[in-house]
């Protein structure tokens, strides 16, 4: 028992210096780290500018304490689970790697034979922070924090962590089946968008909802924040080349290219539908571009980024006008407008726009001849759908039976400021 507390606890680095290191590749993936570690306060300021005045630093503090838990979680055990050897049938890492034990400076060239090892993991922490962050615009305004603080652990053990395995871990049965996602429209944005309806669903509407002037109350914050993540984004995508290399390139200018097609038709869409193009939108329109060149970064062109950001544009704006004008469902911030169905959207177009020539390590998709890429995207987006709904329902549903879901009814008529954290964003 000793001995194995000791080989937990031990120094990662000590794990071995032996392995082709690139210096450059290696300070890119760690920059690229502290780009997309960036992104999950920039979701708390997208997020908070949207939330009425008496609830922003409740969205802020959520997505600041989840940088906080995940980061100790993703140590202890959930890099494990999601990228140590399969345990059988693809499903689930183990435990090899429990406390980053052998996680240390000798690259792991099942993922990438250049940086160490420890650089790969804490890249990909980041990715797993930002996820269940996403998921809290859909519970605004009325989630009790130490409810949510629980329900961030549990999610991100027994949904990211599996899918995570199943696309990108090595054994999992969606990287074997042939699926593809380059930096995490799957893996991110699916899961996140979809686990964001069904906590709507069952959490319910705010009080106010329909009643209470619910607009933004301060756009210009939800405007840095969505620069931030513009920003940040280049980090998610281009770093997932996992090198300072022409992959890395594609990849940045591709993300660039989606970012400004979808900000571009999202304005021009609302200015023809609602009248007016409005500074939320062009911002709006701009993540649902960069949600749904994701999966697509590393495997198509310029061209291709432009007509999936175009795609993004209008899918995305329909979901949200649909989901607002035709539903009573109060998805607060609309994560599955732009999370879930951009993911959904980027995964198809990945089987759509795929180019062998732009990553030899990825295959043609269906207008290169290759229809059937396009069945395997399909195939891998409903079994992550149908997954993260059944787990996400048995974990709020239990949840609710033991913490509480919700705040009470006065405390969400006074504000989660003051009735959970006791503070004032504006005095």
């Amino acid at each position: 028992m000793v001995a194995a507390i000791v080989s937990i606890m031990a120094i990662p680095a000590l794990a071995g210096e032996a392995g082709a290191i690139d210096t450059g590749d290696t300070a890119w993936v760690l920059v690229c780290a502290a780009l997309v570690m960036l992104m999950t306060p920039a979701v708390g300021l997208f997020y908070g500018g949207m939330v009425r005045k008496k609830n922003v630093l409740a969205i802020l503090m959520q997505s600041f304490i989840i940088l906080a838990l995940i980061s100790i979680q993703w140590v202890l055990f959930g890099y494990s689970l999601a990228f140590s050897p399969d345990t059988g049938y693809g499903f689930i890492g183990g435990l090899h790697w429990i406390g980053l034990n052998g996680v240390g400076a000798a690259p792991n060239p099942d993922y990438a034979a250049t940086i160490p090892a420890s650089v790969f993991m804490i890249f990909q922490a980041m990715f797993a922070i930002i996820t269940p962050a996403l998921i809290t615009g859909a519970f605004a305004d009325r989630m009790k924090f130490s409810t949510m603080m629980v329900f961030s652990v549990i999610w991100s053990t027994l949904v990211y962590d599996p899918v995570a395995h199943w696309v990108w871990g090595t054994g999992g049965w969606i990287r074997d089946l042939g699926a593809l996602d380059f930096a995490g429209g799957t893996v991110v944005h699916i899961t996140a968008g979809i686990s964001a309806f069904v906590a709507a669903i069952i959490i319910g509407k705010r009080l106010e909802h329909g009643i209470d002037n619910m607009a933004p109350h301060n756009v210009p914050m939800s405007i840095i924040g969505g620069i931030l993540l513009w920003f940040g984004w280049f980090g998610f995508n281009a770093g997932s080349a996992l090198g300072a290399n022409g992959l890395a390139a594609n990849a940045f200018i591709v993300t660039n290219t989606a970012a400004g097609a979808g900000a571009l038709t999202w304005t021009i869409v609302s200015w023809m539908h609602g009248g007016k193009p409005n500074a939320l939108g062009i911002v709006t329109g701009a993540v649902a571009g960069l949600v749904a060149i994701t999966p697509a970064s590393g495997f198509v062109g310029p061209v291709s980024a432009i007509l999936i950001g175009i795609g993004a544009g209008v899918i995305c704006y329909f979901a949200m006008h649909i989901r607002t004008k035709k539903t009573q469902i109060d998805d607060s911030l609309d994560v599955m407008a732009c999370h879930g169905v951009g993911g959904i959207w980027g995964a198809i177009a990945t089987g759509i726009f795929a180019s062998a020539a732009v990553n030899s390590a990825g295959v043609d998709g269906l207008i290169y001849g290759n229809a059937g890429l396009v069945l395997i995207q399909l195939k891998a987006i409903a079994a992550v759908l149908v997954y993260s709904i059944v787990m996400t329902v048995i974990i709020l549903k239990v949840l609710d039976a033991t913490m509480g879901l919700r705040v009470k009814d006065e405390h969400e008529v006074e504000g989660l400021d003051v009735s959970q954290h006791g503070e004032k964003a504006y005095v």
